[in-house]
């Protein structure tokens, strides 16, 4: 258990809060104890109302939990534990009169032991637009001044909410960069939480699905989409098919899809064949973030 503690950045040990009182109260966390290895990029997803945003305030101190309790980096989370983090919850608020470096100066000599101005403006690449007022940036360069907020305090992790959240793709595609690169080459953990599957898929290591507050998967992205995925056929006669396939089987994109194992196919075109369907066409559908979410999050509700 020692060496375990050692290894995480974030431990949350069955943390429970609910919003209002009797039963018109709204349980956002039940039970929920998750861990957060070093240095990697992590995922935390789920549908509105899962906890994702209790969560995160949670370990930035803003809430109490109604029971349970958080550790950053083995010790218990606090005013000092924190220090070693960088936390940019919500989207990010700045004086519109002011600078970027004017910002990160005003942060700077609040700081025990902050990172040089420059430094940080250049990693998030805002050297070039330093001394332009943040009145005149778009979102993509205010979302990256936010991140460069967190950093100079030379932080161990970072807690982001929805950092890619309004962006357009080139500002995504340069946020996914820099915030890979501060864990792969930083040695930095990065939580993060966001809707946008396809961009957490490209982006963590590591991913945890939240339901009613409650851990509905979690795992690393190569193994959680290493899971059941779906095999597509063009074949003569597909409502026949579909009859004899059974529930594992529906229609769609002008033929079948079939939910099984993909160590399972041959045998399944082989059964397929001797039994005189026509395959004009058939292909492994690799899954992909997206479904395991639906899929996760559907199996809670049922």
């Amino acid at each position: 258990m020692g060496d375990a503690r050692a290894d995480d950045a974030i431990r949350m040990i069955d943390i429970r809060k609910t919003f209002g009182r009797g039963g018109a109260g709204v349980r956002a966390l039940d039970g929920l104890s998750l861990s957060i290895p070093r240095g990697m990029v992590y995922g935390l997803l789920g549908p509105n109302g899962a906890g994702k945003s209790t969560l995160l305030r949670i370990i930035a101190g803003l809430i109490r939990p109604d029971s349970g309790h958080v550790e950053l980096f083995g010790a218990p989370a606090g005013p000092l534990s924190r220090q070693s983090f960088g936390m940019l919850i919500e989207a990010p608020a700045f004086y519109p009169f002011l600078t970027a470096r004017e910002h990160l100066d005003m942060l700077a000599r609040l700081s025990a032991a902050p990172l040089s101005v420059d430094a940080v403006l250049r990693r998030v690449g805002l050297f070039d637009a330093a001394n332009k007022k943040v009145s005149g940036y778009s979102l993509g360069m205010k979302q990256r001044l936010g991140i460069g907020c967190t950093l100079i305090g030379q932080p161990q992790a970072l807690v982001l909410d929805e950092p890619t959240n309004g962006l357009d793709p080139e500002g995504i595609l340069e946020m996914r960069s820099l915030i890979r690169d501060l864990a792969v080459r930083d040695g930095m953990t990065v939580l993060l939480s966001s809707h946008m599957l396809d961009e957490v898929e490209r982006i963590c290591h590591r991913v945890a699905i939240l339901r009613h507050g409650q851990l509905a998967a979690e795992g690393a992205v190569a193994d959680l989409l290493d899971r059941k995925g779906r095999f597509w056929l063009k074949v003569d006669h597909p409502d026949q098919l579909l009859s004899r396939l059974g529930e594992g089987a529906e229609p769609g994109e002008g033929g079948i899809f079939i939910t099984m194992e993909q160590s399972n196919v041959p045998d399944l075109i082989h059964s397929l064949v001797t039994g005189g369907v026509r395959i004009h066409e058939a292909k492994w559908v690799k899954p992909d973030l997206e479904s395991v979410f639906l899929s996760q999050t559907r199996e809670m509700e049922e």
